[in-house]
């Protein structure tokens, strides 16, 4: 409970301070044309202390995302139940209760183990952290030849890797599941209208309802990798479970870039194609994000000018450069609007709602896209068709001492309801 309390006056303070220092910087702006270079550092400091508890608001942006859906699952599930009304209806409302149970305590404890450390966490919570936590094997190999047995450095098992960025589509969008080549959705393509009519007035049909049929395909993602036989043997480390695991970081790395930015010409299509039908707002400049003024009118104006219904919902996508820069925005009075929500146990938001950092996002500049607003689970769904399938082969490259391992995977996605997701266009 110490370690959250520091955190929460930490980002609190640091907050408050950011909020003082980049107003001075905005009164030097206006009263000498140029800020002073001391407050600008100063500014760019207090930005870094901020951006060190990012990792934990994102935590609890990722958990409070997934509860959500989790909700909606069951809900869903209660709802068929009901319709049945099955003899059996007792057992899987049971089973729905005891899956919404498990959820809720993975993501509890993820708040937890992210503001005050997992050893404060329950068994049961522990447990349910580590049922989700991928099984990771790394170490280091060293070599000398020149007489430094003699003097041997120590052996750290561990390989040094620079991080990968992966954007989290898959806890904002739908997931679905198929055993087939592609999933078909009905969709409703038009509405009739209900008229007004006297007691006796003659009625005519009230036409204009239809459907349609929308197809989400399947598409592949290969990875192959050889391996020398002796390499495999000889290794002091599970060589196989190392490249497995990178496979799988790639996957989610490619997975992630087609969500936000895939063509879906053999890829699954991302939500800022051209082709997706999101609509637009302008910010107001020409390459930034902030308007004429230094405000957020275009981002606010984005905001409102989706559905009501839709930001029941909704969640802001935009990458970290992009977020020191709306950290400095105000709206017409006066007021940050971004606010962090560590101090109640929530999620930093953006005008009241949460965001997700997408390193696949854009950043600012001329007729980009780098903020997108909606109900993503309701606008996109993604299809996993396979999941990653690894084929071991030792005979294709056996007369050159290789195993050659093949990883593959099947996977759709695309927008299907583009009213439910806006994006922010730097544009005048």
């Amino acid at each position: 409970m110490s370690n959250e309390k520091t955190a929460i006056e930490q980002v609190m303070g640091a907050f408050e301070e950011f909020k003082r220092t980049n107003d001075a910087e905005l009164a030097e702006i206006k009263k000498k044309g140029s800020a002073d270079p001391l407050v600008t550092e100063k500014l760019a400091k207090i930005e870094k202390d901020l951006v060190k508890f990012e990792e934990i608001n994102q935590k609890l942006t990722a958990a409070e995302l997934e509860s959500k859906k989790e909700k909606e699952h069951v809900d869903e599930l209660e709802l068929k139940l009901n319709r049945l009304s099955l003899s059996g209806a007792g057992d899987a409302e049971s089973k729905a209760a005891e899956y919404k149970s498990r959820v809720n305590t993975w993501a509890r404890a993820a708040i937890g183990a992210a503001t005050g450390g997992v050893h404060n966490l329950s068994a049961d919570q522990q447990k349910a952290l580590k049922d989700v936590e991928a099984e990771y094997k790394a170490m280091s190999v060293g070599n000398d030849t020149t007489g430094g047995y003699l003097a041997p450095a120590e052996y750290v098992r561990e390989i040094i890797k620079g991080v990968t960025e992966i954007s989290p589509i898959r806890s904002l969008v739908r997931v679905r599941t198929t055993a087939s080549k592609s999933i078909m959705i009905p969709k409703r393509t038009g509405q009739f209208a209900a008229q007004w009519v006297a007691e006796q007035g003659t009625r005519s049909e009230t036409d204009g309802l239809r459907y349609g049929m929308l197809e989400i395909p399947t598409h592949e993602l290969y990875a192959l990798v050889d391996i020398s036989e002796q390499n495999l043997e000889d290794s002091a480390f599970d060589m196989e479970g190392e490249i497995r695991f990178e496979a799988a970081e790639q996957f989610s790395l490619a997975e992630g870039t087609a969500g936000v930015v895939g063509n879906g010409v053999g890829k699954p299509q991302g939500f800022l194609d051209a082709d997706a039908g999101l609509s637009e707002n302008v910010s107001g400049t020409a390459a930034t994000i902030a308007d004429v003024d230094g405000q957020a009118n275009g981002l606010l104006t984005l905001k409102h000018a989706l559905k009501t219904a839709y930001t029941r919902n909704a969640t802001w996508a935009l990458n970290r450069t992009t977020l020191g820069s709306v950290r400095k925005l105000k709206d017409a009075q006066k007021n940050y609007i971004w606010m962090p929500g560590i101090a109640q146990g929530k999620p930093n938001t953006i005008d009241g709602d949460p965001y997700v950092e997408v390193p696949d996002m854009p950043s600012e500049g001329a007729n980009a896209y780098p903020i997108a607003y909606g109900d993503f689970a309701r606008a996109y769904t993604l299809v996993d068709r396979i999941q990653m399938s690894m084929l071991r082969d030792p005979y294709t490259q056996a007369t050159g001492g290789n195993i050659r391992f093949l990883f593959r995977r099947r996977l759709g996605g695309q927008v299907v309801l583009a009213e439910a997701v806006r994006k922010l266009k730097c544009s005048t």
